[in-house]
């Protein structure tokens, strides 16, 4: 069966508490002031078993303005609430407050109970008080709802309340849960023997005994040792159940109200959060921005200021999207509800749902993020991921991130990434850690890595292309290497470019001789063909044969490149021919003597050690000999 929580609203001393005491036989006052004093001031909690055979799980919150903040903790976790107001009184200025929060909250459905009916003989009041409230419920989530007197201390209506309850039960719907583990903290005790206790309301996911979960946003871990459901112990709870979690391990003061229990790392803080804000029409002044506010969600209270992001300034009863920066971080996900009151006086003045749970921080007056950031509200999941792809830019965006953007579940959330995979919307960049780039991301590093090639071969005609160590940083500097490599290959699958180990060109490059270029490359090759085994250094060669040093280099490398010349030293060359002759020299003789000097490599070669010693030792790198003290010997394998 469905889960289901009711919270109580409404006035100080309205009779909130006595009806839960009169519906379940629980006083929820549990604190010595609060029994000393006559009014609830911390969140009351209790449960009924309704004869369908539902468990209604029940949140009983504080009427008195001082204690507002407690209300909206304790709101934020209902399905159903119970709009209490006293027959004798009617409807008073915190019936008002408390119905805006429940309204910001997004709570959908309720009834009102009009209680202390004992204390109305006359029906005419009783009609006139009802006719009251239905007017002042015109327009809110509880126009038209049932409304029933009743008495705590006679009993009077109770049968029919609870009917009505069974009722609203049947209707509310089983809440969608992106199956990411989140309890909210209302309550943080220690227990003689069993440690440290944290009750809360289920948002989302579930949760086993002997799980490792994590406090957000402090990040400490602990493992569960026990759970308990309207004081009954059981394995695990789910959503939208009363939990009681006992930890191992954790101090009392480690946790306080307001943070939230998760899976390890599922979770992530954010001192920022983007919203969509509905200004209160009852608020007497126009919200500016930077505006210092008290910022509560879950069971959170944080103070902050609120940026507006497209103007200066909120008249009552708009709305806008804004950015709230707060003084502590929090651990929200998309379309989790808030509340915000104003600092000095305290009293509600708005709020509405969060469009992005951990954004970056925004430049104002900006009319393509604005856009983006309204189409978040009501935009389709694969809107939402691709708006945020899109926004990551050459960074990507993680799984673990477009979940809480998104707040949907895993599976959900693959089969959309798969949609926008197939449609190429998106491109995936990293299979063992999945992170996802928009597909124009995409395609604008590869033009530019195209345009980049074109200018690099006009400048170096004669190179066969560029070196992946130096197209990367051009592409942009801080460019992931798993990105880069992602862009090279889908340009060589499209057959615009090739690359060779580690040279880049474009498909249609050629190294082309001028006339000039082609007579001096004959020259060199000569040169060097003809010197044999005492050939020039280069920089001389070039000084002999009258040429700049910039275009004979490109030569130079495009011979290296081509293999008609091989380096052995820094500005040492020889011809391929003459390298080869030599080798073959050399095999031969270590296999017929199985071992060589120096002065007999020497006596082979018949030059100085100038070259002799350059020679044997590019031996030795090629892998053709292995030297042995002050012998060489023919490498094996």
């Amino acid at each position: 069966m469905k889960q289901v929580i009711l919270g109580t609203a409404g006035h100080i001393d309205h009779g909130k508490t006595s009806l839960i005491k009169a519906l379940t036989g629980i006083d929820t006052d549990r604190l010595k002031e609060e029994k000393l004093r006559g009014i609830t001031i911390e969140l009351g909690f209790a449960w009924l078993d309704l004869p369908n055979g539902q468990r209604l799980g029940i949140v009983d919150v504080p009427g008195h303005e001082k204690f507002v903040k407690n209300m909206v903790a304790g709101a934020s976790g209902i399905d159903l609430v119970a709009l209490i107001i006293a027959a004798d009184e009617g409807v008073m200025p915190q019936t008002k407050e408390h119905l805006d929060i429940c309204q910001l909250l997004n709570v959908k459905h309720g009834l009102v109970v009009l209680t202390k009916a004992d204390m109305v003989e006359d029906e005419e009041w009783l009609d006139m008080v009802t006719d009251d409230v239905e007017s002042f419920l015109e327009g809110t989530f509880l126009e038209g709802v049932p409304i029933v007197p009743v008495s705590s201390l006679t009993g009077q209506g109770i049968p029919e309340l609870i009917k009505a309850l069974e009722v609203l039960c049947e209707e509310v719907p089983e809440r969608p849960s992106s199956g990411l583990f989140r309890l909210p903290v209302d309550r943080v005790f220690s227990m003689k023997g069993f440690g440290t206790v944290v009750t809360g309301s289920l948002a989302s996911g579930g949760v086993r005994v002997g799980e490792t979960v994590m406090i957000y946003p402090s990040g400490i871990e602990s493992k569960v040792r026990g759970i308990q459901v309207h004081s009954h112990a059981v394995d695990q709870a789910a959503t939208s159940m009363r939990t009681a979690v006992n930890f191992q391990g954790i101090e009392r003061n480690a946790i306080a109200r307001g943070d939230v229990v998760g899976g390890v790392n599922s979770l992530m803080s954010s001192y920022m959060v983007d919203s969509l804000l509905a200004y209160l029409p009852s608020n007497g002044k126009p919200l500016k921005n930077r505006t210092k506010i008290r910022f509560h969600t879950g069971t959170s209270e944080i103070l902050g200021h609120t940026i507006l992001l497209d103007r200066e300034e909120l008249p009552p009863g708009n709305m806008a999207v804004v950015q709230f920066r707060l003084d502590t971080p929090i651990a929200v996900v998309k379309d989790d509800r808030f509340v915000i009151r104003s600092y000095s006086p305290i009293r509600t003045i708005g709020g509405g749902q969060i469009l992005d749970p951990i954004p970056s921080k925004h430049k104002r007056f900006k009319e393509s993020l604005v856009a983006g950031l309204k189409g978040l509200a009501e935009g389709s999941p694969e809107e939402v991921i691709t708006y945020h792809v899109k926004e990551s830019g050459t960074s990507g965006t993680h799984l673990g991130a477009l979940r809480l953007r998104t707040n949907l579940s895993e599976k959900k959330l693959r089969e959309h990434l798969q949609n926008l995979l197939s449609q190429k919307t998106i491109v995936q960049m990293d299979r063992e850690n999945p992170r996802f780039i928009h597909g124009s991301v995409c395609d604008g590093l590869s033009q530019k890595a195209v345009k980049i090639l074109e200018d690099y071969h006009k400048s170096h005609p004669l190179k066969a292309g560029m070196s992946r160590q130096g197209l990367l940083p051009k592409l942009s500097p801080s460019l992931d290497s798993k990105l880069f490599n992602l862009v090279i290959q889908g340009l060589a699958k499209n057959d615009q470019v090739v690359q060779d180990k580690e040279v880049i060109r474009l498909s249609g490059h050629t190294v082309a001789l001028e006339a000039d270029q082609a007579d001096v490359r004959h020259k060199i090759e000569q040169a060097y063909l003809q010197s044999g085994l005492e050939p020039p250094y280069f920089r001389d060669l070039m000084a002999s044969l009258g040429q700049n040093s910039v275009p004979t280099k490109d030569l130079l490398t495009l011979m290296l490149e081509q293999g008609t010349l091989i380096k052995v030293k820094e500005d040492l060359f020889f011809h391929k021919s003459v390298i080869d002759d030599l080798k073959k020299g050399l095999v031969s003789y270590l296999k017929a003597n199985g071992e060589i000097t120096t002065p007999q490599f020497k006596e082979m070669t018949g030059v100085s050690r100038k070259y002799t010693i350059p020679l044997i030792e590019f031996f030795d790198t090629s892998k053709v000999t292995i030297r042995i003290g002050d012998i060489r010997r023919l490498r094996e394998g």
